[in-house]
């Protein structure tokens, strides 16, 4: 990649982990830094805060986006998986208290739960090396939720672990379905989330609770919806896809391990979250763990590193 693509993939993961600052401030806008990721209640109902944002991934774009050449099926299944079920559930997380920095450490799960599930599914048997790095994933997570149960409640920290496997699930449908057109599949999947997740947060959360927070919207919680839907979702998906058409996604993908970092860098500069020496320890692991999976030189017909299965664990980083 010459220096002018390598410095858009860097923004790329510069504005995908500034994300989890932006969606803890949404979820927070009335509590001030010291009240992140505490673990109180959140502001915007979660839930409904994840219908809003996908509302302005969708329109006025659906209108000037094509639909994507894939069926109805893959579209609704990437929708509620790798768009409803992964944000849904991060949304939620964070909003019970899991810290935004270690947000964006813990949802790289994502690449190793991919491993797995590919080869349960689709037949794709991963190399030696995926696999030692889904070992060293999994023994990161493990010290990280130790780490993490010493100091708070490890139940949020479980729900994002979650997203992560719905985002997995999300690629495997995305991986089958073969879109050649990636920004319409983020555009035309993202219109299965905005109604059944505000439907949902009506049942959660109360009609009053509801009503309340659109009648009230807080100008951090508009500037996040604004910016998780722009650029996290449009902007940094459009650069990521265009690099993906011009160079081998093994030159492309590495950077997205660039993105727990700016995530947890950012979380300490702006909200003061500092992680335990365990939760550093694990994520360093976990993220060692994701390079062994995704640093290879070259792929072998039928493995996870198969460039077209690697572009989409980067599209899906949106």
């Amino acid at each position: 990649m010459n220096i002018r693509h390598s410095a858009l993939a860097v923004l790329v993961a510069v504005l995908w982990g500034l994300n989890f600052v932006a969606i803890d401030f949404g979820l927070h806008p009335a509590s001030g830094n010291g009240s992140h990721g505490s673990g109180g209640a959140a502001d915007v109902p979660p839930l409904l805060f994840v219908a809003i944002r996908f509302a302005l991934v969708v329109f006025p774009c659906i209108f000037f986006v094509r639909k994507p050449d894939v069926s109805w099926k893959a579209i609704i299944g990437v929708g509620l998986f790798m768009s409803a079920g992964q944000f849904g559930l991060l949304y939620l997380g964070m909003a019970l208290g899991m810290p935004a920095g270690l947000a964006s450490l813990v949802l790289q799960a994502q690449v190793l739960l991919t491993v797995l599930l590919a080869a349960r599914f689709l037949g794709e048997r991963p190399s030696k090396r995926q696999l030692t790095g889904v070992v060293l994933g999994v023994a990161g997570l493990a010290l990280v939720a130790v780490g993490r149960s010493l100091v708070a409640p490890v139940v949020p920290l479980m729900i994002v672990l979650a997203a992560a496997l719905s985002w997995a699930a999300g690629n495997i449908i995305a991986r089958k379905a073969k879109a050649a057109s990636g920004l319409g599949l983020v555009v035309w999947s993202g219109a299965v989330v905005p109604l059944p997740l505000a439907g949902l947060s009506l049942i959660v959360d109360g009609p009053a609770a509801v009503v309340g927070t659109l009648t009230n919207l807080q100008p951090a919680t508009i500037l996040s919806a604004l910016y998780t839907a722009v650029f996290a979702s449009l902007v940094g998906y459009g650069i990521w896809n265009r690099l993906l058409s011009l160079y081998p996604s093994s030159a492309v993908v590495p950077f997205t391990l660039l993105v727990p970092v700016v995530g947890m860098t950012a979380a300490w500069l702006l909200i003061s979250e500092v992680p335990t020496t365990a939760e550093l320890a694990g994520g360093l692991l976990l993220l060692g763990g994701v390079a062994t999976a995704v640093l290879q030189r070259r792929a072998k017909p039928g493995d996870l590193g198969a460039p077209e299965v690697r572009q989409r664990l980067g599209a899906g980083l949106r």
